[in-house]
């Protein structure tokens, strides 16, 4: 009987287990093997709950145009679960000029549709408002080379929007720095904006007039919003994925130390408290940094590309106080803090306005605190004590919040977000071309074509797939 072996037991991962399982179920003769280094299921997804409160290490929520989460949960049963935001409170707001300011209304990605809004906001200045006008004057860039983010947004909106929306926006999806990210592999819908239009604004303009009517609810549906979750947190999805497996075939606590390719095909995985296992397919889906370490006596050259995709560290700390605490107002999803502004935090989310189901009762409200990120990896490694009065003090001087919290939960990810900088297309297209001429091999997950949870989804899907397509020849 074939055997695959999924190393990695996050989203990708498990969704390539998952695919793995439904073919042993359907009958097919394949077996397959889930290694995970750490003692739990879910990478980058780690939903708790802590007397009451749903607090989340990562992601909490997925993008609701992307199919990716909803087929997902339709195929393990919990559709019924995903909820909406509350976005009767949709709003953000900006840290800027020691201040809170309201992000305007009609902002689309960088771009202002809505005039009004934008005009009589006090978060842009008037030379720096006319400077992002200039958009529809600025001819197209006319060769096809990569720039990064920032270039970008300095070149067809002005250095103050780069400063006060691009930067602290990008840094809440990417937690990179706008100066050196490819805008091809990061945003690549803006290139085709400018090439198509000559403009973003008359791009965004044209794309609003070209909107469909909303769509009436289906029965049973939930309402559908940009941003959207599951009741239980993020969480729900992939313990359900895990309960999906045959748990004989999932090992976590266990490091994949290095894997050798055998000269009659195949490959050997060496597992360290488990020793060498067989398999006939692999699929590789650690972050890139560490898919490099187990891939060099494989391919040397992959594995020196995989190790030059950089990784961003960073930290989540989630806080609950008594509503009665709060002095400010938190209708909103949060706010997000410039680098420009010197701050200690790069965004806050309110996240039991957010979300319902986030707090034991209506008497208490949950926030979540980023701290890191590629400009300020540093301050993730003090301890927790040093963490938290920082993050509260942060909180005291941004939203005048002074109440101690009731509960606590930092989380930290070393090196746990990839950074898609110039070049990182080259890079995972020389990676994909090299995976091509090892057949049976597969390198998949959000270190190559995309961060979210559809795409890791879609990605770890695939790869059971082909796997399972090259094993059944």
């Amino acid at each position: 009987m074939k055997k695959v072996i999924v190393i990695g037991g996050g989203i990708t991962g498990l969704s390539a287990a998952y695919m793995l399982q439904k073919a042993v179920e359907s009958g097919k003769q394949v077996d397959y093997l889930l290694v995970e280094k750490d003692n739990r299921l879910g990478g980058k997804i780690w939903t708790e709950e802590i007397d009451g409160y749903i607090v989340e290490g990562g992601p909490d929520c997925f993008l609701s145009d992307k199919p990716g989460c909803f087929d997902m949960a339709r195929d393990t049963g919990i559709e019924e679960r995903i909820i909406p935001s509350n976005d009767a409170s949709k709003r953000t707001y900006v840290f800027a000029d020691k201040k809170l300011n309201r992000l305007p209304d009609g902002l689309m990605g960088l771009v202002p549709t809505k005039l009004v809004p934008f005009a009589v906001s006090p978060l842009i200045s008037w030379p720096g408002k006319i400077r992002m006008a200039m958009d529809l004057f600025i001819p197209k860039k006319q060769t096809d080379e990569d720039e990064t983010l920032g270039s970008f947004v300095k070149r067809r909106l002005g250095k103050e929007a780069l400063d006060k929306i691009a930067e602290p926006l990008i840094g809440g999806i990417h937690a990179g720095d706008p100066d050196k990210m490819s805008l091809k592999a990061t945003f690549p819908r803006f290139i085709q904006m400018e090439q198509n239009y000559g403009s973003l604004l008359k791009a965004m303009l044209a794309g609003r007039r070209k909107m469909p009517q909303a769509k009436p609810l289906e029965p049973g549906k939930p309402k559908k919003t940009f941003f959207m979750t599951f009741i239980g947190g993020m969480g729900e999805l992939t313990d359900t994925m895990a309960s999906k497996l045959d748990s004989k075939k999932v090992h976590t606590g266990k490091a994949v130390t290095h894997i050798e390719k055998k000269t009659d095909g195949g490959y050997v995985v060496h597992i360290d408290g488990m020793g060498p296992v067989a398999a006939d397919a692999v699929i590789l889906t650690a972050p890139a940094h560490e898919a490099a370490k187990v891939v060099t006596d494989i391919d040397k050259t992959m594995s020196e590309n995989l190790a030059e995709i950089p990784q961003a560290t960073s930290a989540t700390v989630n806080l609950a106080f008594r509503r009665s605490d709060i002095n400010k107002t938190i209708d909103a999803f949060g706010f997000i803090v410039p680098i420009s502004e010197g701050r200690k935090i790069k965004a806050g989310t309110y996240s039991s306005t957010k979300w319902d189901y986030r707090t034991p009762d209506d008497d208490h409200v949950l926030i979540r605190a980023f701290v890191g990120g590629a400009m300020n990896q540093e301050l993730v490694f003090l301890n927790d004590e040093e963490m938290l009065k920082m993050v509260l003090d942060e909180l005291k001087d941004i939203i005048g919040l002074t109440a101690a919290p009731v509960m606590h939960k930092i989380f930290r990810w070393v090196k746990g977000m990839p950074q898609y900088t110039i070049g990182h297309l080259d890079r995972v297209a020389d990676i994909e071309a090299r995976t091509a001429g090892t057949p049976g091999f597969y390198v998949a997950g959000g270190s190559y074509r995309g961060v979210g949870v559809p795409d890791c989804i879609n990605v770890g899907k695939k790869a059971a797939t082909d796997a399972l397509a090259y094993l059944s020849k």
